[in-house]
């Protein structure tokens, strides 16, 4: 068997716990942020848990992430 290819671009966004869970960002952080409340912005620095609807094809894209 080959080994696997890692997707880059989702090896850089996603990142997995000890515990197996795929953590994203949130979206919308790059630019505008000086509009947004103290919260809003505070929100945009915590990681956040993978939908488990896409947590199947995500982990794919990283098979040596776990």
């Amino acid at each position: 068997m080959p080994k696997l290819k890692t997707h880059k671009a989702a090896a850089k966004r996603l990142k997995v716990t000890g515990s197996g869970k795929i953590m994203r960002m949130k979206g919308l952080r790059g630019h505008l942020r000086r509009n947004r409340s103290a919260r809003a912005k505070s929100q945009y620095d915590k990681m956040f848990p993978v939908a488990p609807a896409d947590e199947k094809r995500l982990r794919r894209l990283i098979p040596y992430g776990s």
